[in-house]
């Protein structure tokens, strides 16, 4: 196994201001590669999985070291373990990427590190990327669109107090489509799964909106047994044959 590494790569993605759309719009932080191959192509954060650290430790460690950025949501997305896995040859030994996906609010966002090697860009449409970080990025998407269909994973990209119009204008981005407000609120408040808090948002022109918090409490990227259990050795398995509609072949990353 000396020819195979293990390394990991994060997707993150947050809701910030497009100004080209004048609205909000989901980005993703990429980092520029300064070796090659692919030197000067932008790339997932990430890097190998030290002999001494779990994945999820790789993942977070990474993430800090090249963008600043600690989010809370971190989630095991997929492992991209195919043989060919690049579009064109690349020197050295194999790489098996455990692939993990972020959400991160735009005060976290803002911490982060922005330069000429680390950058924000459209999740929806970002540059060319090293390898074929392109279809991981895909991936993440359909992930994200599918889960918040069925799950709260919308409050990632929130603080723990939020307005409707605030929760719906969250789904009307990530979905890309536009949703009634009336209808929102109704399905909302009739599922249960938030519940005012008896506060109004101030500081407005007109009537104070009312605060929501969502009612469950437990984690968003939630492992079942394996959640805050320091003696489990890795972290979640993942699946090696996803059938999702949208593209899902690996990516072949090297630090």
């Amino acid at each position: 196994m000396g020819d195979i590494e293990v390394a990991v790569s994060t997707v993150i993605f947050a809701l910030r201001p497009d100004r080209c759309a004048r609205g909000t719009a989901l980005w993703l932080p990429l980092v520029r590669r300064i070796k090659e191959p692919y030197a000067g192509r932008w790339a997932l954060p990430g890097g190998p999985v030290r002999r001494d650290e779990d994945v999820e430790q790789a993942a977070r460690r990474t993430l800090l070291e090249t963008t600043a950025l600690a989010p809370k949501y971190l989630e095991q997305l997929y492992t991209f373990g195919q043989v060919e896995r690049a579009a064109e040859p690349v020197p050295g030994p194999r790489v098996i990427s455990v692939v993990y996906w972020a959400l991160v609010r735009p005060e976290e966002a803002e911490h982060g590190i922005e330069d000429e090697n680390v950058g924000w860009h459209l999740a929806d449409a970002p540059p060319g990327l090293a390898f074929d970080h392109a279809t991981i990025v895909r991936y993440a998407l359909w992930r994200l669109r599918t889960k918040m269909e069925y799950s709260r994973v919308a409050q990632a990209f929130l603080g723990d107090t939020f307005t409707l119009a605030q929760l719906r204008e969250v789904y009307e981005v990530v979905l890309e489509r536009t949703l009634d407000p009336a209808n929102f609120r109704r399905q909302m408040e009739s599922s249960g799964a938030v519940e005012p808090t008896g506060d109004y948002l101030v500081g407005g022109r007109h009537r104070p909106p009312r605060l929501y918090r969502h009612r469950e409490t437990r984690d968003l990227a939630d492992n079942g047994p394996l959640t805050r259990r320091q003696d489990v050795v890795g972290s979640r398995p993942t699946s090696t044959n996803p059938t999702p509609t949208n593209p899902t072949s690996g990516s072949r990353q090297t630090p």
